[in-house]
C-alpha cells in the first residue's frame, strides 16, 4: 500500500511545481538518471554483496561406507584420514601430524561426491560443502572473502555442535585452483592465495580441527602449491570399477527392483565394461523403466540389454534407412564382430543394426580379461577390429562408404600410441622431435600391415557375411553366442581353395 502512494505522489509533486511556474524538466531528466543508476547497483552490485555465501546448506546424510560399491582401496585409505579426526589424541603418542587436505580424483560419476557425503555420516565432525564456481565472481575481493567465510563457517558450525573437528568439502576444485600462469593478475590468483593461506592454517587455530576434501576430474590443471604435501597430502584416485566392483554396484542398485530369475549380474557386470558407477546405476534405472513400459512384474536380462545399449549409445532411434543402406551397415558390422571375435576369443556380447544416436548400427564388446598394460600385439588387434568395418566393406563392395570415420579416428588414435610409447620401429621417440615424414610412413607402414591382415582374415569368413546378414535383416539383433555358433560353421579352412575363386564381384552378387 505504501510503495502506491509513493509512487503516486511523485507525478503529484511534479504538478504542483509546474503550477508554481517551476521548470521540472531538469528534475524529470535527474530522477530517471537516479533510478537508472540505483538499478544497475542493486542488479550488479549489491547482489553479489548480499549473497556472499560460499556454503550450500547440506542436510545431514545416511549414506554409509557400506553403500559405496567397489572402491575398496579408496574407501579405506579416506577411512583412515578420518580416523584421524576422530582418534586425535592417539595419533599424537606416534608424532602422525594430522592431514590437513584430501584430493579425490578420477573419471565423472565413480562415487567422489558420494564418498564426501559418506564422510560426513562417518565421523561427527562439522559438514559445509561447496562448489569451485561459487568462488568465481567479477568482482574483485569476493572470491577470497567466499574463502574466508567458508572457513569460518565451518569452525562456528563445529563450536556450536560442540565438536572437535569440521570437514569442507569442495567440489569441482579446478576452477577455483587452476595453474596461475605468469605474472598476470587475475581474481582467480586471489582467491587460490587465500585457500592457500587457509589451509596453511595462518588465520585459524588449532581447535576445532579442519580437513578439507576436495574433488576433481582434472588434476593436471592444479596449480603445484595447492596439491603439495602438507595442503593436500594425499591424492585419492576412485578410478572406474573392475568388474567385481561393477557386480558390487550392480547388488546395490537392484535392492529395491524386483528381478526375474534369467537376471545374470555377472553377465551384466562382465558386458558393461568401463562403466562408472553413475552408468551402471542408469542401468539398473533404465531396464526398471522398460519393464514398467512392458508392464511386466519383473525386470528381466532382455531389459538389462536394452538398458546397456542405452546408456552406452543413446535412445534408439527412428531413422529410415534404405535397404541398400541397412545392408551395408549390416556387412560393416558384421566385419567388426569377425575380426574381434577371431583376436579375441568370446568377446563379442552383440550385433545391433538397431540406429542409436549417432550410429545406424553396433558391436557391443565385453572382453574376457580387463587390461592396465597394452602390449604390442594388444594395441594391434584394437586396430584390426577397428579397420574390420571399412575392410568388411571393401571387400564386398570393392569401395568404403563414410561410415568408417570413427573407426579410422580410432585406429589413428592407436598407432599414434603405439609410436608415442616407444612400441614402433622409431623406437623411443618424442612425437614433436620426430619429421613429419618419418611419422607419415611409418603410420601407413603400420597400417596397411594391419589392413592386409585383416583382408586375409576376413576372406575365411565370407559366408558369415551371408548368414548374419539374413538374421540381422530379419531380427536386427544377433547375440554373441549365436554369432559364435554361426563363425564356427560356416568359417573356410585356410587352406581353402574356395576362397582364391570368389572375386568381389561374385562377393556383391551373392550378398
Amino acid at each position: 500500500m505504501g510503495k502506491e502512494i509513493l509512487l503516486g505522489a511523485f507525478p503529484v509533486f511534479f504538478i504542483f511545481l509546474m503550477f508554481l511556474g517551476i521548470n521540472v524538466a531538469p528534475l524529470i531528466i535527474a530522477s530517471i538518471i537516479l533510478f537508472f543508476l540505483g538499478y544497475l547497483l542493486f542488479r550488479q552490485g549489491a547482489m553479489p554483496m548480499v549473497q556472499n555465501k560460499a556454503s550450500v546448506e547440506v542436510p545431514k546424510t545416511t549414506v554409509k561406507f557400506e553403500e559405496i560399491g567397489g572402491q575398496e582401496r579408496a574407501k579405506n585409505e579416506l577411512r583412515e584420514a578420518l580416523d584421524f579426526l576422530i582418534h586425535h589424541d592417539d595419533i599424537k603418542k606416534y608424532g602422525i601430524r594430522p592431514l590437513k587436505g584430501l584430493l579425490l580424483t578420477g573419471p565423472p560419476g565413480t562415487g567422489k561426491t558420494l564418498m564426501a557425503k559418506a564422510s560426513a555420516n562417518y565421523t561427527n565432525s562439522a559438514f559445509v560443502a561447496a562448489s569451485g564456481s561459487q568462488f568465481v565472481e567479477m568482482y574483485v575481493g569476493v572470491g577470497a572473502q567466499r574463502v574466508r567465510d567458508l572457513f569460518k563457517e565451518a569452525k562456528q558450525k563445529a563450536e556450536k555442535n560442540h565438536q572437535d573437528s569440521a570437514i569442507i568439502f569442495i567440489d569441482e576444485i579446478d576452477v577455483l585452483g587452476g595453474k596461475r600462469e605468469g605474472n598476470q593478475h587475475r581474481e582467480y590468483d586471489q582467491t587460490l592465495n587465500q585457500l592457500l593461506t587457509e589451509m596453511d592454517g595462518i588465520t585459524t587455530s588449532e581447535s576445532p580441527r579442519i580437513l578439507i576434501i576436495a574433488a576433481t576430474n582434472r588434476v593436471d590443471m592444479l596449480d603445484e602449491a595447492l596439491i603439495r604435501p602438507g595442503r593436500f597430502d594425499r591424492q585419492i584416485v576412485v578410478d572406474l570399477p573392475d568388474k567385481k566392483a561393477r557386480k558390487h554396484i550392480l547388488e546395490i542398485h537392484i535392492r529395491n527392483k524386483p528381478l526375474a530369475d534369467d537376471v545374470d549380474l555377472d553377465a551384466i557386470a562382465r558386458d558393461t565394461f568401463n562403466f562408472s558407477g553413475a552408468q551402471l546405476e542408469s542401468v539398473t534405472n533404465e531396464a526398471a523403466i522398460y519393464a514398467f513400459r512392458e508392464e511386466s512384474d519383473k525386470i528381466t536380462q532382455r531389459h538389462f540389454s536394452y538398458a546397456i545399449d542405452k546408456v552406452m549409445m543413446g535412445e534408439q532411434t527412428d531413422k529410415e534407412s534404405t535397404a541398400e543402406e541397412r545392408e551395408r551397415v549390416a556387412k560393416h558390422e558384421l566385419g567388426h564382430a569377425i575380426v574381434s571375435e577371431e583376436v579375441r576369443p568370446r568377446s563379442v556380447s552383440q550385433v545391433s543394426l538397431r540406429p542409436r544416436g549417432q550410429a545406424l548400427g553396433y558391436v557391443r564388446q565385453s572382453p574376457q580379461q580387463e587390461r592396465y598394460l597394452y602390449t604390442v600385439d594388444y594395441l594391434e588387434q584394437q586396430i584390426m577390429i577397428a579397420l574390420g568395418g571399412a575392410v568388411a566393406e571393401e571387400i564386398l563392395y570393392g569401395g568404403r562408404s563414410t561410415g568408417s570415420r570413427n573407426d579410422f579416428e580410432q585406429a589413428l588414435h592407436l598407432v599414434n600410441t603405439m609410436i608415442d610409447c616407444g612400441l614402433s620401429r622409431l623406437g623411443i621417440v618424442k612425437m614433436d622431435m620426430v619429421t613429419k615424414e618419418d611419422l607419415h610412413e611409418e603410420r601407413q607402414r603400420i597400417l596397411n600391415n594391419l589392413l592386409e591382415k585383416t583382408r586375409n582374415l576376413l576372406h575365411l569368413h565370407l559366408p558369415v557375411f551371408q548368414h548374419g546378414l539374413d538374421h540381422l535383416l530379419k531380427e536386427e539383433v544377433l547375440n554373441g553366442d549365436e554369432f559364435r555358433e554361426m563363425l564356427e560353421k560356416y568359417t573356410l579352412a585356410p587352406d581353402s581353395t574356395k576362397v582364391e575363386e570368389i572375386t568381389y564381384k561374385e562377393n556383391l552378387a551373392g550378398a
